[in-house]
């Protein structure tokens, strides 16, 4: 079975960094279109880095510069840095489908599976 499993996470004081991971099992890790995502509770669901169908970062203008995205073998991680208290969301890896078209590889448009979700807390 097909699965996206996260670790990581936690506290740390604003300005400070986190890793998190995502283990991806169950199916072709290069066959799909992985992304981190963050959500607060009163919020929107929110991209923070989307791939392309050749696994280039396209990283959201609020953490260019700060947030990296690395892959090793199935694991996705992603490298929070200069943390700040209002990015204190749920995190969450995602992966869509990848498939080619006109002879290129692209990406669905929805996300079909997700992790289990990530807690991060930033203090003033």
């Amino acid at each position: 079975e097909e699965e996206l499993v996260q670790s990581g996470g936690g506290s740390v004081d604003s300005g400070g960094s986190l890793t998190l991971s995502c283990g991806v099992s169950g199916y072709d890790y290069f066959g799909r279109c992985l992304a981190w995502f963050r959500q607060s509770p009163d919020k929107e669901r929110e991209a923070v880095v989307e791939t392309d169908g050749y696994g280039h970062p396209n990283y959201a203008d609020s953490v260019k510069g700060r947030f990296t995205i690395s892959q090793d073998k199935n694991t996705l991680s992603l490298q929070m840095n200069d943390l700040k208290p209002e990015e204190t969301p749920m995190y969450y890896c995602a992966a869509a489908d990848l498939f080619a078209r006109n002879g290129r590889y692209a990406c669905t448009s929805v996300y079909t599976h997700w992790g289990q979700g990530t807690q991060v807390t930033v203090s003033a």
